[in-house]
């Protein structure tokens, strides 16, 4: 919670330096929603990492996103209007191998190394244990005490529910978009450059983001677990995401949804799948490295059924 808070407070700085720059653009506060169902969705990504590693759980969770962001623009769900394309055939065969890469996903084991001892001997944790001693039976999370089955189903089912929410975020802003141009609607006039609703949509991620830690810090009674190494990492994280997620707001304009979300999710499973296995070794075995690779070449497949529909 506390690293979710600091991510976002970084990502809030960089859309009010974009806000600036864009020449403070009409604020709509129904942008803000999206940003609040995008911090609803992150604050399972440290269980997610947790249960099933980086690479897994971002593969399953941008396979969901994908699916969901695909979805909603091309049938018009949420009462924005339905994309079309002009070869449509070929955009569901895109969407349908996504699905097919999704699943394959759930089948690939990943093996998170456990806590060691020796971690629990170093001066700082001890410290923290004597300041804390009427917390001294909870050092470790929820998560650490599951069995290795429960934190499979769990980190699974949360990437998959996570996966969902990031495939909604943009809806708000779309929804302004399609009805600004209907002029009995509250939203007409408004902008069609989606970087113009930046700042709104980055606001209620900080704004959610502020209201979860608040109330971590209510369930936990004024003692929440802070770690003033994740601080500096956090904010640069919070900065990396924001400059990038203002470059999926582009190519949201420039693509239309239906096109960007399928190839934007590919890029992300494929980096964090090389950190899972080349870095912190959670894939391992021929049979998991088939499958991975399998459905790798499954989603460049998809995403390039995707672009050629636009065409």
């Amino acid at each position: 919670m506390f690293l979710q808070w600091v991510l976002c407070a970084a990502i809030w700085l960089v859309a009010l330096l974009a806000n600036l720059i864009l020449h403070c653009p009409k604020f709509w506060p129904l942008a803000m929603l999206g940003g609040s169902i995008w911090a609803t969705g992150n604050i399972a990504v440290v269980p997610i990492i947790k249960t099933i590693g980086l690479g897994l759980g971002i593969l399953i969770w941008g396979s969901f996103s994908s699916l969901t962001g695909w979805a909603s623009s091309r049938f018009g769900w949420f009462g924005m209007d339905a994309q079309e394309v002009s070869k449509p055939l070929l955009n569901d065969i895109g969407a349908a191998l996504s699905i097919v890469s999704a699943f394959i996903f759930l089948l690939i084991k990943s093996e998170i190394p456990s806590h060691t001892s020796s971690l629990d001997s170093t001066p700082l944790i001890v410290e923290q244990v004597n300041n804390t001693a009427q917390d001294s039976g909870h050092n470790y999370s929820w998560v650490d005490r599951l069995s290795t089955r429960q934190q499979r189903m769990v980190g699974c089912c949360l990437a998959v529910i996570s996966g969902m929410l990031y495939g909604c975020t943009f809806v708000p802003v779309i929804y302004i978009k399609d009805h600004s141009k209907r002029n009995d609607s509250a939203y007409a006039g408004a902008s069609q450059y989606d970087l113009d609703y930046v700042f709104a949509h980055f606001s209620g991620i900080f704004l959610t983001s502020t209201v979860y830690f608040l109330a971590y810090c209510l369930a936990m009674k004024n003692n929440p677990k802070l770690y003033p190494e994740a601080v500096l990492p956090g904010f640069l994280s919070g900065i990396l995401w924001a400059i990038a997620t203002c470059c999926c707001f582009i190519a949201n304009y420039s693509l239309s949804p239906v096109v960007s979300f399928p190839i934007i999710t590919a890029g992300p499973g494929l980096i964090a799948a090389m950190w899972g296995v080349f870095m912190f070794k959670e894939i391992q075995g021929l049979r998991n490295y088939f499958l991975m690779i399998l459905s790798f070449c499954i989603i460049l497949t998809s995403a390039l059924c995707t672009v050629f529909s636009k065409i």
